[in-house]
């Protein structure tokens, strides 16, 4: 499990949005099924909860805690849907969540939400830990991938230590993109500026500027 740590992860969130989407395409028991499910999330995160208390190698322990980090997100997206009745596949209480689908017209991962359709970007980044998904950051990212779609940027402001760095760089992981942050300062300028931006047209990999201001 530690050296195919993103394989799980990724593999896990597909088969979620596959479920979530039979459910919510069979419209005689979408109902029931949606709580159904909600109890089969509680069962799921107990018994991984279980595992992650035993003696496990690092990498495995890193990676199950990534994925009840992603979990009880699920978990809290399914219990919103619930108190919500939502029962259709067009709703933007499903629509607007982050969603991973094996598109078999391109034979390949797309994660979309709302709007944004984005290729995944396959970057190995290791068993590293996930942020723990707030409703602000969930907006946070539907902002980012609204910009993602229409070849735009982002520029998440708010007083200092409240995750927007961090915000930025776990919606990478999640489209498994390189995520680079810098520093910036005084002595930054229109070269150093071209320079990484080449950089980043080269690679593909994202930059988040701190401090920019």
């Amino acid at each position: 499990m530690g050296k195919l740590g993103k394989v799980v992860l990724t593999i896990c969130q597909m088969m979620w949005t596959r479920d979530v989407t039979a459910i919510l395409r069979d419209s005689r028991t979408v109902i029931r099924g949606m709580r159904d499910f909600e109890q089969r999330s509680f069962t799921e995160l107990n018994l991984l909860a279980g595992a992650v208390r035993g003696e496990l190698p690092k990498l495995a322990r890193a990676t199950l805690c990534a994925l009840i980090t992603i979990n009880v997100h699920a978990r809290d997206i399914i219990s919103e849907m619930v108190k919500k009745q939502v029962s259709e596949l067009l709703s933007f209480d499903w629509q607007k969540q982050l969603r991973y689908y094996w598109n078999m017209k391109v034979d390949n991962c797309v994660v979309c939400m709302s709007i944004a359709v984005y290729t995944y970007g396959y970057e190995y980044l290791g068993a590293c830990p996930r942020l723990v998904i707030t409703p602000l950051t969930d907006r946070c990212y539907l902002c980012l991938m609204g910009a993602l779609q229409l070849d735009l940027g982002g520029a998440p402001v708010g007083p200092a230590g409240t995750g927007k760095t961090e915000t930025t760089k776990d919606l990478a992981k999640a489209l498994a993109i390189w995520c680079v942050v810098f520093n910036c300062s005084d002595s930054l300028d229109y070269k150093m500026m071209g320079g990484f931006f080449s950089g980043l047209a080269q690679s593909g990999a994202w930059c988040c500027f701190d401090e920019f201001n």
